[in-house]
Order: structure tokens, then sequence, then C-alpha cells
């Protein structure tokens, strides 16, 4: 299995992951914002996930273009249908087997962001409103696609959201992982 993430996940992507995370909450307007985040993509598909699908290997990714939908379109304002073209433009109809969407209020996922290290918070100093416009547009993608999409609920212990996380693998893909009490 190969674990990676995005932005990022290859050496191109990773140095867009640094312009688009560090820096002013202003830093970018919301188009180059999300042109950032497609570029960061099609290295990251090209270099990493395709090459790996096509020896055969499991690919989980921390984040995908859900994300970019959910930050650029619901959270920044932009035009989703656009969005989804950018996507098809770089990546044609690939899109993840399985979405898990850790879901919990905004205000505790802005708390547990601030007692995380690391220099990679300009999304977390962007305001509550923001953060809720996200939630919704992860929401709303879940309620479009529940055969792909599982909604977690990440409120409670590490614990139970890690056996939730399991189980919904095991249940959707037949896979067990670390968290699901069976290893």
């Amino acid at each position: 299995m190969l674990t990676t993430r995005e932005p990022g996940g290859s050496t191109g992507a990773e140095e867009i992951r640094q312009l688009l995370l560090t820096g002013a909450a202003e830093r970018w307007d919301a188009e180059s914002e999300a042109l950032l985040m497609i570029a960061a993509r099609r290295s990251h598909l090209v270099a990493t996930i395709l090459p790996a699908l096509a020896e055969g290997r499991t690919v989980l990714c921390d984040r995908f273009a859900d994300s970019t939908e959910a930050y650029q379109g619901w959270g920044r304002g932009l035009p989703r249908d656009r969005l989804q073209e950018l996507h098809r433009f770089i990546a044609g109809d690939f899109a993840p087997d399985l979405t898990l969407i850790l879901d919990l209020p905004v205000e505790t996922g802005l708390a547990r962001a601030a007692r995380r290290p690391g220099a990679e918070k300009r999304f977390e100093r962007l305001d509550a409103a923001f953060h809720q416009r996200v939630r919704q547009g992860f929401l709303d993608i879940a309620r479009r696609e529940p055969k792909r999409c599982v909604v977690i609920d990440a409120g409670g212990t590490i614990a139970a959201t890690q056996s939730a996380v399991a189980a919904a693998v095991a249940e959707r893909l037949g896979i067990a992982i670390a968290g699901d009490g069976k290893r």
C-alpha cells in the first residue's frame, strides 16, 4: 500500500504545497490557489498515483479533487463546474474508489489544528465562516455521491474515528486495516 497526500505526494507537488500552505492567508487569490492545487494534483497523479496503480498497489491519499471543490469552490466561491472541468482536463474520469470524509464541528477542527505542530497553517488562519462553507461542501459531495463517499464522525476519540474508518474501508473495499480489531 502506498500512502500519499495532497497537495504534495511528488517532488513538484511538494514544492507547490509549500507555496499553498505557508505564508499569509491572503497570499493567493482564489483562482491562483485553485490553479496551483490543480498543477500539484497533475504532478502527483503522473509521478506517484498512476504508476503505483499500474503496479497493482493500493493508494491511500490524504485529500484529492473533492478538497479542491470544497475549499476553492465552496470556501472561496469559485464556480464548481469550472473546477470539475479542470480536474477532467488533468485526470480524465479518474476518481477514487472510496472517499472518507472525516466530519466534525468547525470549532473543534480549528482547535485541533491550532494544537498541531508545523508551519502549514495558512488555511487554518481563515475565518470560521470559510471553514463552515468548506464543511458544507464536503457534506454536499457526500450526499451527491453516496456510493463513493462515507461520512465519518470524527468528533470523538482517535480510537473511535480509527475504528469507523477501518469499518468503512472493510465494508466498501474488503480491505482490513489497522484499527479494525482484526489484525
